[in-house]
């Protein structure tokens, strides 16, 4: 498959270097050559030193060959006219990134697929959609839904309390538990484990269940006690707190904390809710968090443009009493560190917005994908086709890789979990776990 990313920022390689794992053809077209230099070293890709709207450089690059041209730049406009351009000149599927909320409704999505953009991802409203869904969950570090919630999967820390620490999963499966353990994280490893291994005190376990069980679940880890969000303090106030704060329900408080009296005007603009409240100040300032209520708070989201800040802010919180933190972090090499720290949840724009556009890679019965930073694995949500090879025996005999687990599955849009007697059908909905670089020698088993 030959790709063609257009910006060299975050997002656009760390796309690259997913892409390169599965040895894909890639070209990394910026125009800005510091960026570049070094790139085509690191990673197995071909580098052009040029303008992403160019018609030539199009054309050298191979657009008329090209599968996929995502154009993921600073500028919405010159990713928007890219996109069009390599659309016209031969590009099979091409992708935007944008920051205009408006261009995200689906009667304006037409004009853009009209003049040629297959798909348009806003990486702060997807942050966004993420850290709100983990609000309704205060007690789970991650949740992941497949198909409207009929199947969810829960990442959640076991800690003293939890009924279920030093059993095994042979144990559990014995007792017909309503749920199954997809993934265990522990001491920064991550196993797909087996009927033999058990749960211990400080793992993160990823649960896979039915949205009817969600009580239960929560009851079992020992997450009785935490009370449901109703008062949110946001600090720092960009476009992933703009959003974030229109996404929250309306019955949470929510208290945005930004030092820049200039944005605090634009942010009043912007957000016109009643449940919404902007103060200027330094989130950083313990008293000022003292002053607006943050040990009656039950959710704190640090989104500042800096990690260590964020961090650092989310850990006061919890000395103040605060159960739920969500950290911006946009640098990944500070995620095992915060993770440490038992910094809740985390946040990163760049993989979020690649997994989407991983996605649209794959073949067409793949319609869910997301990459656990924190796990250093992938869940994807995979369609059935006729005659495929899942479908051949029951799940125990299929001789499945060791590096995959299968969750549930979704048949006649009702939610189930899967076991070694499952027979897999045509047009069934299958969650699978796998360990990074697996999806795609996966996919095979489906089609």
């Amino acid at each position: 498959m030959k790709i063609i990313i257009s910006g060299a920022n975050s997002i656009g390689i760390h796309l690259a270097k997913l892409l390169s794992r599965d040895r894909e053809d890639i070209v990394l077209i910026d125009d800005n050559e510091e960026t570049l230099s070094g790139m085509s070293n690191d990673l197995d890709l071909m580098t052009v030193n040029a303008s992403p709207t160019s018609i030539q450089t199009l054309k050298e690059a191979g657009i008329a060959n090209a599968d996929l041209f995502v154009a993921v730049q600073a500028d919405e406009n010159v990713n928007t006219a890219s996109c069009s351009i390599a659309k016209a000149l031969g590009a099979k599927k091409t992708i935007a990134r944008i920051d205009n909320p408006e261009y995200m409704s689906p009667e304006v999505q037409k004009v853009f697929t009209d003049i040629g953009i297959d798909d348009l991802i806003y990486p702060e409203l997807l942050a966004a959609n993420d850290i709100v869904k983990s609000l309704k969950f205060s007690w789970a570090r991650l949740r992941w839904d497949v198909y409207n919630g009929e199947l969810i999967m829960l990442g959640i820390k076991l800690r003293e309390g939890c009924e279920i620490l030093n059993q095994t999963l042979m144990e559990l499966a014995r007792h017909n538990e309503p749920f199954h353990i997809v993934a265990i994280k522990r001491k920064g490893h991550t196993l797909i484990p087996k009927g033999g291994d058990q749960l211990m005190l400080g793992d993160i376990a990823y649960f896979m269940t039915v949205k009817e069980k969600i009580p239960y679940i929560k009851k079992l880890v020992g997450k009785d006690g935490y009370e449901d969000v109703k008062n949110v303090i946001i600090m720092g106030g960009g476009k992933t707190a703009v959003r974030t704060a229109k996404l929250i329900p309306d019955n949470m408080n929510v208290k945005i904390i930004e030092k820049d009296e200039h944005r605090c005007e634009k942010l009043n603009e912007l957000i016109d809710r009643e449940n919404v409240l902007v103060i200027n100040g330094d989130g950083r300032d313990l008293s000022l968090l003292s002053e607006e209520g943050i040990k009656n708070t039950q959710a704190f989201i640090a989104l500042t443009n800096n990690t260590e800040t964020n961090i650092l802010s989310c850990l006061a919180a919890k000395r103040f009493g605060v159960r739920k933190t969500v950290a911006m972090v946009d640098n990944i090499d500070y995620v095992s560190m915060a993770e440490s720290l038992d910094i809740g949840t985390l946040v990163n724009k760049r993989t979020i917005s690649a997994g989407h556009i991983y996605q649209m890679m794959l073949q067409g019965e793949v319609r869910n994908v997301k990459f656990m930073m924190t796990a250093h694995a992938d869940v994807a949500e995979f369609i059935v086709h006729e005659g495929a090879k899942i479908t051949k025996k029951l799940v125990k005999d299929l001789k499945l890789p060791a590096e995959m687990t299968i969750g549930g599955l979704v048949r006649n849009n009702v939610g189930t979990l899967v076991n070694g007697n499952t027979q897999i059908l045509p047009g069934d909905r299958v969650v699978v776990f796998c360990y990074e670089t697996m999806i795609r020698k996966i996919e095979k088993l489906f089609h």
